[in-house]
């Protein structure tokens, strides 16, 4: 209970202290760019209905594909220490195989070919 007392108001007052020094020392000098709906220098004044390449939303899809992967790997080291580790270790070769075949059928298929 003593070290609560002592982190809750010693927290409160580091955070009040940040959000005053950002409000202090952030410039606040917003010119024509930053005041504009798209800070890109991107005219609005276009059709929002322009053609849009679908092979953005594949590079996308692949991207969290493997990085889910990846997420999905991180605990194997440690069970390697499990009394049995072959059941861990085949179902991960089994995803990483069928992600594997995956990318080999999407680049055959010619999927990651960017340019026509």
């Amino acid at each position: 209970m003593n070290m609560i007392t002592f982190m809750l108001p010693l927290s409160l007052t580091l955070t009040l202290i940040l959000i005053f020094l950002n409000f202090w020392l952030a410039p606040t000098n917003p010119d024509s760019e930053k005041l504009s709906p798209y800070e890109c220098g991107f005219d609005p004044l276009g059709s929002a209905r322009l053609p849009f390449s679908i092979r953005f939303f594949l590079v996308a899809i692949l991207f969290l594909l493997f990085d889910l992967e990846i997420a999905l790997l991180l605990p194997l080291p440690w069970a390697t220490q499990l009394p049995s580790p072959t059941t861990t270790l085949i179902l991960t070769l089994t995803i990483l195989s069928l992600l594997t075949l995956g990318l080999i059928y999407e680049w055959i298929q010619g999927g990651l070919e960017w340019a026509e």
